[in-house]
């Protein structure tokens, strides 16, 4: 249902960097993106993208309470894997990674540079 989200970002140079580093982690690169506007992800697969974007209306971008983007992996490894690039490249911890509830849910939650909420998530099988 969801093609992409974008993120507001004030410095699109570090977000590049940073949307760089955490879609390789998870096997993407850049779809798209010209001038203020970068996407990462690919349309051929079917999976949302992310993009990170200077606002259109040329305000300062902000963080919105309450939203966060939620990135899918298929295994807990590439969880922690795609949350350690994040920190490494600038991001803040918001959670680390490990099963939330008991529905098979795992994810680590993190914020990028721009204070952007996200989370990168896999399902697992269920306690038995």
């Amino acid at each position: 249902m969801i093609g992409y989200v974008t993120l507001g970002t004030n410095d699109l140079p570090r977000a590049a960097q940073f949307y760089d580093a955490v879609a390789g982690a998870m096997g993407y690169g850049r779809m798209m993106g010209e001038g203020e506007f970068i996407a990462w992800g690919s349309f051929e697969d079917g999976t949302a993208g992310i993009a990170a974007t200077k606002p259109f209306d040329g305000e300062k971008a902000s963080i919105g309470n309450g939203v966060m983007a939620a990135l899918q992996v298929d295994s807990p490894e590439k969880v922690q894997a795609v949350y350690d690039v994040a920190l490494a490249k600038g991001g803040s911890d918001e959670g680390a990674p490990g099963p939330r509830g008991d529905d098979g849910f795992y994810a680590g939650y993190f914020r990028d540079p721009d204070g952007n909420k996200l989370n990168v998530f896999c399902m697992t099988a269920p306690p038995a």
